[in-house]
């Protein structure tokens, strides 16, 4: 036997990755506590020694790909140590990119484990219900998800597990091992929890509103009765359970003092919040296209331009006319601010202002605005962006490519024999297979890359700073792992593939050419057999 083909190598091996693995997974839980509170020394040491220790488990055991992640990471807190501990939006950014990259790693199941896929970087989902078959079925469909899960036979088992370990998010079974029992065990989970597990709670019957009170006072996010779909609690557990998917608020202070506009960015960088500082009000409109801030800070005074009229001229385009904009100023007259908060502003803080309190109203004015144009941008059933707002996307990265001269590619994905799917199994599965889609997509393509929901069972990606050549690699395998999954259906158990099609951009060329050359190459994919990739030319 070879020492390539020897079992208990490769098991050690396996042993070792795991290490790494769940050293990750520490760092990853120190980064998403940093999301919810503003950074301090504690924090950023407890980042710094977690990510130390991932250094030498990935050096020791052999890991480049998390050596590599670790090293980087620690290149971003040294340069923080060396600003005496303040952060810049540069740092906060590259930060929040390498968490994603270490996220991500978890979730490969074509590396050189591929006989024993590593364990995904989150903590396990814990599953409660009756129903042993189903819960089989869950922890299959979320494994293909890169999420591990443990189902329980009764309270004991439960029990002994929250002992062990706490998991990313329950999902309990109101009934589960007797009447009520469920949620006395939800709740007897969160006990002196200072923040509390997320639970889906499950029901055959229509429950009342003590029960439903009881579900939410027991850490109750949603609650389903009659059935339990793979796809919704798929859908829950990426929204709550994601652990380096966070996007910093991003913030552009306009203030023609150079002093006051550092002063801000240094108060909002403190709490992982990315901003730009324009000084120059005129040049404010062609930063805004580039940065595309949450939210707008704007002094009320500044030389040449009054931050209401500035705020007209933003609200004139109606690209901004949701964004929150928040007048900085040393006025105190009430009437004065009432006046500006009508002409297009949202709120109005009086200088000088205490750093918490201005990191709270960003924070909750960027979050109400991302909620609110969501609904605006995104399709209701996947998340994804709708057709206009992917092609407005489509154009802004075009822009940038041009400018940058970087390269970009956009692809056209259709799910094959749709119609089939639909008339066989019936919509709501359907709807299943496109929703299960979606989340493939978003797990497995980079951050700075936008997929959108063209119209049906139709999908667009834009991949900025990419070739045709890279993309197809990377949805090439996406097409192979996709088609691997199964949909527990009657009556036989179902499976998808997808057609794509590649078009790169080239001098010259407007993003409907671009977007006209991708669904050539998508018809040419489907003409070519289906269940394939294919470049445009």
């Amino acid at each position: 036997m070879t020492e390539q083909e020897d079992p208990s190598r490769d098991r050690l091996k396996h042993h070792f990755a795991q290490r790494v693995i769940h050293q990750a997974r520490q760092v990853l839980e120190v980064w998403q506590r940093l999301q919810r509170v503003e950074w301090n020394a504690q924090d950023m040491a407890e980042l710094t020694e977690a990510n130390l220790r991932l250094l030498r488990y990935a050096e020791r055991f052999d890991q480049p790909e998390h050596t590599l992640l670790a090293q980087n990471i620690e290149q971003c807190l040294q340069t923080v140590s060396a600003n005496r501990g303040r952060l810049n939006s540069a740092v906060i950014t590259e930060l929040n990119q390498l968490m994603q990259r270490l996220s991500r790693t978890g979730l490969r199941h074509s590396d050189q484990f591929d006989q024993m896929a590593l364990p995904p970087l989150r903590k396990p989902v814990y599953m409660a219900l009756q129903d042993h078959d189903r819960v089989e079925r869950l922890i299959q469909q979320l494994d293909f998800f890169g999420l591990s899960a443990q189902g329980f036979e009764d309270a004991v088992t439960f029990r002994a597990a929250m002992a062990e370990r706490h998991p990313a998010l329950i999902v309990m079974e109101v009934d589960f091992d007797g009447p009520g029992v469920g949620l006395e065990l939800a709740a007897e989970a969160q006990a002196g929890l200072e923040h509390k597990i997320p639970v889906l709670f499950f029901s055959h019957d229509d429950t009342d509103t003590p029960t439903r009170l009881a579900a939410v006072r027991a850490g109750g996010q949603e609650f389903f009765t009659g059935t339990i779909d793979a796809s919704s609690v798929l859908e829950k557990v990426e929204l709550l359970t994601r652990s380096a998917h966070y996007e910093p608020y991003k913030v552009m202070v306009v203030d023609d003092s150079k002093a006051q506009a550092i002063h801000t960015e240094m108060v909002l960088n403190s709490a992982g919040i990315v901003t730009r500082a324009i000084t120059d009000p005129v040049l404010a409109m062609g930063e805004l296209a580039d940065f595309q801030p949450d939210l707008i800070i704007l002094d009320m005074y500044m030389p040449g331009c009054v931050g209401t009229e500035l705020a007209k001229v933003i609200r004139q385009h109606e690209r901004y006319v949701s964004v929150p904009i928040i007048y900085l100023s040393a006025e105190d007259d009430l009437d004065k601010q009432l006046d500006a908060m009508s002409e297009g502003g949202d709120d109005f803080l009086t200088k000088p202002i205490k750093p918490r309190h201005l990191i709270a109203t960003v924070r909750t004015r960027a979050a109400r605005a991302r909620s609110l144009r969501a609904r605006m941008v995104r399709d209701s059933l996947t998340g994804l962006f709708n057709h206009t707002h992917t092609l407005q996307l489509l154009e802004d990265a075009r822009f940038r490519a041009r400018r940058f001269r970087q390269p970009l590619a956009f692809a056209m994905i259709d799910i094959d024999h749709f119609k089939k799917v639909n008339d066989t199994y019936g919509h709501p599965m359907g709807d299943r297979v496109i929703k299960s889609l979606a989340l493939f997509l978003k797990q497995r393509l980079r951050k700075t890359d936008h997929i959108g929901r063209y119209g049906g069972e139709e999908f667009a990606v834009v991949l900025p700073d990419t070739d045709a050549q890279s993309a197809f690699r990377v949805l090439d395998e996406i097409r192979k792992r996709f088609a691997e999954i199964r949909y527990p259906a009657q009556p036989g158990e179902l499976s998808c593939t997808f057609s794509c099609g590649i078009a790169e951009l080239r001098d010259g060329m407007d993003i409907k050419t671009l977007s006209k050359r991708a669904d050539e190459a998508l018809y040419e994919a489907k003409g070519g057999g289906r269940n394939r990739v294919e470049v445009f030319g």
